[in-house]
């Protein structure tokens, strides 16, 4: 998986600042769990969402305003990463969402 972060940038044709996601880490070997899945009908539009599980080894700098890239998907962090119940540094637990918008 990749994790990516917001950042502002310059246009350089205008110069204005601009928001974009940022790669901050990328192939972060990781277990991948579906957890439920459901469609969503607002302003007319369906949509569907998935929740899912990432399981990666502890990596401090992780935050849960960054975003995961996950074959092509862009899923959303859902609150802070869970540590392990052992020693809370071995791995971290992530819950993410999928679907309703970019992270």
């Amino acid at each position: 998986i990749e994790f990516q972060a917001k950042a502002m940038v310059q246009n350089p044709e205008n110069g204005e600042m601009v928001p974009t996601w940022q790669s901050v880490r990328d192939k972060v070997p990781s277990a991948y769990e579906p957890l439920s899945s459901k469609d969503l009908f607002a302003a007319q539009a369906a949509q569907s969402q998935a929740t899912v599980r990432f399981v990666i080894r502890h990596w401090s700098g992780l935050l849960p305003t960054m975003r995961i890239l996950h074959r092509g998907k862009i899923y959303s962090i859902e609150g802070e990463p869970l540590p392990d119940r052992v020693s809370g540094l071995d791995y971290l637990t992530i819950l993410a969402k999928t679907g309703v918008n970019d992270g």
